[in-house]
């Protein structure tokens, strides 16, 4: 088959596993279900044949993820043209595995970070295994939503005014939420200390093909992208990939880093729908953000003319961390409902046959693609109409969160990490180092971290929390009551 010099139209990797099945091979190798013939009968009819015959490891004819140098190596090239990224990497471990090795292949021990206080947890493993510190930042807060937005350009500016010496810059981009802040503001900050910009970008494949969308990491000229295919670009569930710009990271470092932390039994079903998801987004994204887009709007006009509901929209944007909206999310306060995004999502559920992607207290969240249609808009609407109608209670107003001061970081997150611990009273632990999380949703930002030594007014706005009912999550004590802390010996005196 045709490899070097494919179009955006072509397969290569999709393309030579088929060829391969073509063939007929007689296995003597692993997978040991050699096609679905192995395979218990009920899941293989559920799965299919087709699926299960390209279950396959690297054997010669298919390419090595880790030392690519055909097919692999094509569909990855082609990934990086339509990404408009030097360098593409495909991860088969989701963009977790993505995101900590950008992070590991840009700064090691002892070496700074300035991250957003509200990071996914891959960005605490990669702290963990590098030795990094952390230079938080905290991202600014909507009150009306209870969410937290992304970081500021100026608290970069200062942040790297205060620390010189940093190595990277990282940003989530666009949020959960679909909110992105000015990216390329961001960029330039940094680029100006010569400082990289590596982009938490797990809910924004599909930016780079529609101009109504906000701007994409490579497009903002940031240095690396982690980015979930799987969430919204229709790859199968865990395959991701890594965007890399040559300059200030070298992409050779990120993908060594990349395989450090991958499997070797790499799964090619998930590798050739990464390849599959690359032509379609490619040839036909446009037109498939264009479809998603016009649906959303249908719900988000149709749910935001409800009484009591408000769904977040342009109106909302009005800062350097709210500079653009992907309104194919649809993100719906319910606090003027007097229920909780909980509550809503089980009604949902229930009586609907409807699954959201988020709730909290006060919002729910739904995505909407191009696989969505007239039929499924109408059912949301209706939903959320009987929702409604069933629960028109008004109230939930009255709810205040705000957002503490970060504590002093005491002991890196992987020298905590590794350290002794006890657990005592939560009550009795200010000056101590904590050992847990402990956040709050929402706005699902880190109270403290471990390694983080906990005060007065630290440990005041936990105890706030609780009181109040709000969900506090992290200790591994449900009860709320104790929490384990770096063993005395070890603590600040």
């Amino acid at each position: 088959m045709k490899l070097k010099g494919a179009t955006q139209l072509e397969t290569p990797l999709f393309d030579t596993l088929l060829t391969h099945v073509d063939t007929n091979p007689i296995a003597f190798h692993i997978p040991g279900h050699k096609g679905g013939k192995g395979m218990d009968p009920q899941f293989r009819d559920f799965i299919g044949e087709n699926a299960l015959k390209i279950d396959l490891i690297n054997i010669a004819p298919l390419d090595d993820l880790h030392h690519p140098k055909a097919s692999i190596a094509e569909a990855e090239r082609l990934a990086a043209e339509a990404f408009r990224a030097d360098e593409t990497f495909f991860s088969v471990q989701g963009t977790s595995s993505a995101i900590m090795a950008m992070i590991m292949g840009v700064v090691g021990p002892n070496e700074k970070i300035i991250v957003p206080r509200n990071v996914h947890k891959s960005v605490m493993s990669a702290l963990i295994l590098t030795g990094a510190h952390p230079v938080f930042i905290h991202p600014e807060y909507d009150e009306t939503y209870g969410i937290a937005h992304g970081i500021t350009a100026s608290a970069v500016e200062r942040a790297l005014e205060m620390h010189p010496d940093t190595k990277a810059v990282l940003v989530i981009n666009p949020t959960y939420f679909g909110i992105a802040g000015d990216l390329e503001r961001i960029v330039a900050v940094a680029h100006a200390q010569d400082v990289p910009v590596l982009v938490d970008e797990a809910h924004g494949v599909h930016l780079p093909f529609h101009d109504e969308l906000p701007l994409s990491a490579m497009q903002a000229g940031a240095d690396v992208a982690a980015t979930s295919v799987h969430k919204l670009g229709g790859s199968m569930t865990g395959s991701s990939i890594l965007n890399v710009r040559r300059g200030l990271v070298s992409p050779e470092r990120i993908h060594a880093m990349l395989s450090m932390i991958t499997t070797t039994s790499t799964s090619y079903l998930l590798l050739a729908s990464l390849d599959a998801a690359r032509r379609q987004l490619a040839t036909k994204g446009e037109a498939m953000n264009e479809r998603a887009l016009t649906l959303a709007r249908t719900a988000r006009t149709a749910i935001d003319n409800m009484p009591h509901l408000s769904v977040y929209g342009h109106a909302e944007l009005h800062s350097e961390s709210t500079y653009a909206l992907d309104e194919t999310k649809i993100l719906v306060s319910v606090r003027e409902l007097g229920i909780t995004g909980f509550e809503v999502e089980k009604f949902l559920r229930e009586t609907h046959r409807i699954e959201v992607e988020m709730s909290d207290l006060l919002n729910v969240l739904f995505i909407v693609t191009s696989a969505d249609d007239e039929s499924t808009i109408q059912a949301l609407i209706d939903g959320m109409r009987d929702v409604v109608s069933v629960y028109d209670q008004s109230g939930n107003d009255s709810l205040s969160i705000m957002l503490p001061e970060i504590p002093p970081l005491a002991l890196s997150p992987r020298d905590a990490f590794y350290e002794e611990t006890e657990t005592i009273p939560l009550e009795n632990a200010v000056g101590r180092i904590s050992a847990e999380f402990i956040m709050v949703y929402p706005p699902g930002i880190p109270i403290i971290i471990p390694g983080e030594l906990i005060t007065t007014s630290t440990l005041d706005y936990i105890m706030a929390n609780i009181e109040a009912g709000l969900p506090v999550q992290g200790l591994e004590d449900e009860s709320l009551q104790m929490i384990k802390v770096i063993q005395q010996t070890k603590a600040i005196r």
